[in-house]
């Protein structure tokens, strides 16, 4: 990443602009077939891309991104192509922590730490710990992440701690989430064209707005991203009410 913003009147000032945006990053896998490559091409490809979609959002002035990099489900996936990812999710942190710590960009992980192995998951821990007071970006890492099985564990939480009943409320359970602390995601992106949440953020993205781009995600760029924006300040946000 480069600290210095580039000089493109294409991206001129956003009315409105999205304090929280979440990336459902689809499409590695048709992206590398397309092309007669293997999926864990498809894989590097897409990592390959975050990095200039990081770069678009500190240039475009996004403080929250959320990006999904691996579902509770994706366990699922053929043994290889899972043991690419974790080993992929190595190297990246490997690679990219300390330019990112050096930008300002806060890393967070949310999901599931107890099912990876014991050496990425103390990478993890560490790449959290060295950024955690970095302020130009906070970037929330989705790995091993489920919507449903976030919210069951706070549930899970809450009754441990012994809320009564009649003290829980949205504000009480937003607190027990992955994302406590944070805005809800204004803006949900999905590339690829499918018309699918696969359980990303579902509590905290009920009124998100969303977009979808037939853009596969490593093709996802800055104006991808830029064209999102404009069509998130084209909606008129009501929350569930009526327009005055």
């Amino acid at each position: 990443m480069s600290s210095q913003p580039h000089d493109d009147n294409r991206y001129l000032p956003l009315e409105r602009m999205p304090q929280h945006v979440g990336i459902i990053m689809d499409g590695n896998g048709r992206w590398a077939r397309a092309r007669g490559l293997p999926r864990s091409a498809g894989h590097r490809a897409g990592t390959e891309n975050l990095r200039r979609v990081l770069q678009a959002a500190v240039e475009l002035g996004i403080p929250v991104l959320t990006v999904y990099a691996f579902s509770t489900e994706n366990w699922g996936r053929p043994e290889g192509e899972v043991r690419a990812l974790l080993s992929l999710l190595n190297r990246v942190i490997d690679r990219e922590v300390a330019d990112l710590n050096k930008e300002g960009v806060q890393v967070r992980h949310i999901g599931r730490l107890d099912r990876l192995p014991a050496k990425l998951r103390q990478k993890i821990l560490d790449a959290v710990e060295l950024t955690k007071r970095n302020t130009r970006l906070i970037l929330n890492v989705a790995f091993d992440y489920g919507g449903r099985a976030e919210i069951l564990e706070a549930i899970q939480r809450i009754i441990s701690d012994g809320v009564p009943a009649e003290d829980i409320d949205e504000p009480l359970v937003s607190s027990y989430l992955y994302t406590a602390g944070l805005p809800d995601p204004d803006l949900i992106i999905r590339t690829s064209g499918e018309m699918r949440v696969s359980n990303f953020l579902i509590w905290q993205g009920a009124y998100a707005e969303f977009y979808v781009t037939p853009s596969l995600w490593p093709d996802f760029d800055k104006d991808e991203f830029y064209k999102a924006l404009e069509h998130y300040n084209q909606r008129d946000r009501r929350f569930g009410l009526v327009p005055r």
